[in-house]
């Protein structure tokens, strides 16, 4: 163990199931003995196929064979379904024509744009940014979700650029979409030994 510290956002749960099973816990909230590990797909990898879980719960664990698979699709899922949240809640701009005018009035704290759009709109609103100047802040921008991913989340067809207002429902969704994107991103395996924890007294401070 290391005596580095980490906030419990920079930490994912898991759970020993009622049949010994490994189930991620993306709420963190699940009652029971928990294992925490670093955000970061690589980590999870190397403690499964290192047994590393079973020998934190001290039994053996039964792990899904497309279980990192489902815990990336599950985080997408809850990201996008902060979005939906965001449209019900009117802090979700569509359209075009409507997302150039919100980004040069400055309401705008998280731009929306599907991975599998065509550049050319993605520079045009880029250069409406830039006309606006100090007068509009740059917003985050979030490309990791494809069209269909997106138009199915905010209930309208062919969704290719979306913005969401600030607030609560853009820092939800930039949040959940940063999860994403952490456990997405390359690891490097040999700080695993100091990732695999289990539960201790008092998160969010966790010492691993």
């Amino acid at each position: 163990m290391t005596r580095r510290s980490r906030p419990k956002a920079d930490l994912l749960r898991f759970v020993r199931g009622p049949d010994s099973e490994l189930v991620f816990d993306l709420k963190k909230n699940l009652p029971g003995r928990g294992v925490w590990v670093s955000v970061d797909r690589s980590l999870v990898d190397a403690a499964i196929k290192k047994g590393l879980f079973s020998r934190a719960f001290k039994s053996e664990i039964r792990i899904a064979s497309d279980f990192v698979t489902s815990m990336e699709a599950g985080m997408r899922a809850s990201a996008l379904g902060s979005l939906g949240l965001a449209r019900k809640a009117g802090q979700v701009i569509l359209g075009f024509a409507s997302v150039e005018a919100a980004l040069t009035k400055g309401e705008v704290e998280v731009l929306v744009h599907a991975s599998d759009g065509a550049d050319d709109g993605r520079r045009k609103l880029a250069a409406a940014l830039r006309r606006a100047g100090d007068e509009a802040a740059t917003p985050h921008t979030v490309t990791m979700f494809t069209a269909s991913e997106l138009s199915l989340a905010l209930g309208r067809p062919n969704v290719i650029h979306a913005a969401v207002r600030v607030g609560h429902g853009a820092a939800s969704f930039l949040d959940k979409t940063l999860l994403v994107a952490r456990f997405c991103a390359d690891g490097v395996d040999d700080r695993l030994g100091s990732d695999v924890v289990p539960d201790i007294p008092d998160p969010p401070d966790l010492r691993v």
